[in-house]
Parts: structure tokens; C-alpha cells; sequence
């Protein structure tokens, strides 16, 4: 059965994520670090790739709770609400950081969190070692993301790359988090589908 007050506390969070500022527990990583020399095209691209990764979190954020609300072990609910509750930090950083390159969020962040709450809460309800399965695979093709913006990156934007490896880091922690819990190993075809589906937004996010 559908948990009514995870749902009510969802939508609350939903509105939080994609309208209030985004909190963090942890520093932000490498705040202490000096602005790199970059150049306006430098900037261009590292606030576009930083865009690209919140609205990456942005959808993170509404898989989680999506996952959440139809997940039928309490345990494993719990531990996808925690797992969201961290990637907020990743929101905040990501957030931080396009305003201090001069940046802007995705204007389309409404849609891809509506779109990513539908498709998690569907996978819920599919069944628990799916939806953590599900869950595995979106953080390792996440992990890959990540490590291919550190190749795209300034080299002298370390604040931003700093940003990006602990991001890197904490996906790898709930990627083996997911897999622990019991999930399984997408079809291949999933995956592909999953693979194009990511392209498509961070090509249109990149932009808008």
C-alpha cells in the first residue's frame, strides 16, 4: 500500500528542491580554494557542465523520493530517503557554484524533476530489488558522467572539479548501497534506453 504522509512529504520536498535553496551538512569542496584564471569561455563551460549537474541532482532528488513512496520494504525506504537527503548537499554545491561563475539553473528543472518523480515512483512499484537495481545503475552512469566532466572541466577550475570528484565519490557510495540492499541487474536494453534518455536531457540542459 501507498504511504499517503511519504507522498504529502514528498510533495513537500519537491517544491523545496526545485524553489528554495538547497542546504548542505557537509563544506562545500574546495571552498577554501583560490578562483582559478579563466576566461569567459572557461567560465561559459564550466557553469554549463555545472548546470548539466544540478539538474542531474534535480532529478537524483525526485528518482529518490519517487523510489521511496512506492518502495514496499520500510527498510529500503528509509535507506532511499537518506540516500536523497545526501544528494541535496550535491544541489547545493552545484547551485553555489553556477552563481559564482555567473550561471544559471535549466529552465526546464520543473519538468525533468516531474518526469524523474513519475518514472521512480514507477519503478517502485515494479518491485524492490528493481527499483534498487534501477537506483545501481542510474549512480554508475552518473559516476561516468561525472568523470567525463572532469576531463572537460578547466584545468585551472579547481573549485569546480573539486565539487565534481566528491560527487563522483558519494554516487560510488550509493551505487554500492543499492546493490547491498539487493538489487538487480537491469536487462540490457534498460540500461541503453537509460543511457539515451541521459543524453538527451544534458544535451538540452547544457544549453537551456
Amino acid at each position: 500500500m501507498i504511504d499517503i504522509d511519504r507522498i504529502i512529504t514528498g510533495f513537500d520536498r519537491g517544491l523545496r528542491t526545485l524553489f528554495a535553496p538547497a542546504a548542505s551538512l557537509r563544506p562545500q569542496p574546495g571552498g577554501d580554494l583560490p578562483e582559478g584564471m579563466l576566461s569567459r569561455e572557461d567560465k561559459r563551460l564550466s557553469a554549463a557542465l555545472m548546470r548539466i549537474n544540478h539538474s542531474g541532482e534535480i532529478c537524483a532528488q525526485a528518482l529518490y523520493q519517487g523510489q521511496a513512496m512506492t518502495a514496499k520494504n520500510r527498510e529500503i525506504a528509509d535507506s532511499l530517503e537518506q540516500a536523497s537527503w545526501e544528494e541535496t548537499e550535491h544541489l547545493c554545491w552545484t547551485e553555489n557554484r553556477i552563481k559564482e561563475l555567473g550561471g544559471r539553473k535549466s529552465l526546464f528543472n520543473p519538468l525533468w524533476y516531474a518526469g524523474s518523480l513519475a518514472i521512480g515512483a514507477g519503478v517502485g512499484l515494479i518491485g524492490d530489488k528493481w527499483n534498487l537495481g534501477f537506483l545501481a545503475e542510474t549512480e554508475r552512469q552518473v559516476e561516468r558522467h561525472l568523470a567525463g566532466h572532469l576531463e572537460r572541466l578547466p584545468l585551472a577550475d579547481l573549485k569546480s572539479r573539486a565539487v565534481v570528484e566528491q560527487m563522483k565519490y558519494d554516487e560510488i557510495q550509493h551505487a554500492s548501497m543499492a546493490v547491498s540492499l539487493g538489487g538487480a541487474r537491469l536487462p540490457f536494453p534498460a540500461r541503453i534506453l537509460m543511457q539515451l534518455s541521459s543524453k538527451a536531457m544534458t544535451g538540452i540542459t547544457y544549453w537551456v
